[in-house]
C-alpha cells in the first residue's frame, strides 16, 4: 500500500456534494393519489409462488399492491411499459435521484431515452424502519437480482430458480418471447421488502432478515401502462442466503385496484423525457 500523502487527512475531509439535487423533480400529488385510492375497487390479482414469479398488468392511473401474505418474504420487481419492453425500470438512475432505498412519495423511473416516472409509491407499511445501526434499510435499488451466473461463478452451481431465471420464465410466458429475448429484457430490480446496505469497513453489499410480516405491503400508482413481473426470492426473508432451496419461502400477492371515474381529475400520464436526443451531432 502506498504511503499516504502529507495532505491525506485534508483530502478525506472535503465535504460531499449531492450529485442530483432532487428539489426540482415534478411534485408528487400524494394527497390526490390517496383520495383516489380510497374509493378504488380491486380488479385483478396475481400470486408469485415461492421460488417462482408472476406477471401482472396495470393501466396508467390504477394502483397495485404487493403484500406479504404468509410469512417474511422478499420480492424482486421488474417493470416495463406494457407496449414497449425497451422502456423499463432504471434502478441506477432511480438510486441516483432518490437514494439507495425507496419509500412513500418516491418513484421508479424508466430507462433512457424515456426517463419518466413509471410508478409512485403511495403507501409503505415498513416506512417506520428507516435506517438501522448497521446502515440497513428496506426496498433497495442497490442490489441487482440473484442470478445463476453469479452462483456459478462463486459456487459452481446450476440453480434455476433464482430471481433472474424466475423473471425470465415469467416474462416469456406472458409475452411469447423466446428464452433469449426474455432474458435480455429482464433488468435490475426493486428489491421489495429486502433489508440491505453496505458494510462500513469494506463497503460490501449486505442483506439481513427482512422486517416484513404478513399483511405488510408496498403500494404504487401506475404512472404509465405497465407490465410487471415479481419473483418470490429463493432467499425467503434473506436472513442467511439466496439462490438455494434451503431458505423457508412464502408467496407474494399482487393486487390491482381501479379508482372511481374522475378520482384522478387533473392528473395525466407523464410524457417521455424532453431531451431532443441530438447528442451534439451536426444536422444535415
Amino acid at each position: 500500500m502506498p504511503t499516504p500523502p502529507p495532505d491525506a487527512a485534508a483530502r478525506r475531509a472535503v465535504a460531499p456534494v449531492i450529485c442530483y439535487p432532487n428539489e426540482t423533480l415534478p411534485e408528487v400529488p400524494l394527497a390526490l393519489y390517496r383520495r383516489a385510492r380510497a374509493g378504488a375497487r380491486k380488479v385483478a390479482e396475481a400470486v408469485a409462488a415461492p421460488r417462482d414469479a408472476c406477471t401482472f398488468r396495470v393501466e396508467a392511473g390504477q394502483f397495485f399492491r404487493i403484500t406479504s401474505v404468509e410469512g417474511p418474504q422478499v420480492g424482486d420487481l421488474n417493470l416495463w411499459h406494457a407496449d414497449n419492453l425497451d422502456e423499463r425500470f432504471y434502478s441506477g438512475k432511480t438510486r441516483a435521484l432518490h437514494g439507495t432505498h425507496l419509500t412513500t412519495g418516491e418513484r421508479m423511473w424508466s430507462s433512457f431515452p424515456y426517463l419518466r416516472p413509471m410508478a409512485t409509491i403511495v403507501e409503505d407499511t415498513l416506512d417506520w424502519y428507516g435506517r438501522d445501526a448497521f446502515g440497513g434499510s428496506v426496498h433497495d435499488v442497490i442490489g441487482t437480482r440473484c442470478d445463476p451466473y453469479t452462483g456459478n461463478l462463486l459456487a459452481g452451481s446450476q440453480y434455476h430458480h433464482c430471481c433472474h431465471s424466475n423473471l425470465t420464465r415469467a416474462l416469456a410466458g406472458a409475452t411469447g418471447l423466446d428464452r433469449e429475448a426474455a432474458e435480455r429484457a429482464v433488468h435490475d430490480v426493486l428489491n421489495v421488502f429486502m433489508c440491505t446496505g453496505f458494510t462500513a469497513d469494506t463497503g460490501q453489499y449486505f442483506m439481513k432478515a427482512s422486517p416484513v410480516r404478513p399483511d405488510d405491503y408496498l403500494e404504487f400508482l401506475a404512472e404509465i401502462d405497465l407490465l410487471g413481473a415479481l419473483s418470490a426470492c429463493p432467499g425467503g426473508d434473506c436472513s442467511a442466503q439466496h439462490s438455494s432451496d434451503v431458505a423457508v419461502c412464502h408467496p407474494l400477492l399482487v393486487e390491482v385496484f381501479e379508482p372511481e371515474a374522475g378520482a384522478l381529475e387533473g392528473w395525466a400520464p407523464p410524457q417521455v423525457n424532453g431531451y431532443d436526443r441530438s447528442h451534439g451531432f451536426s444536422e444535415g
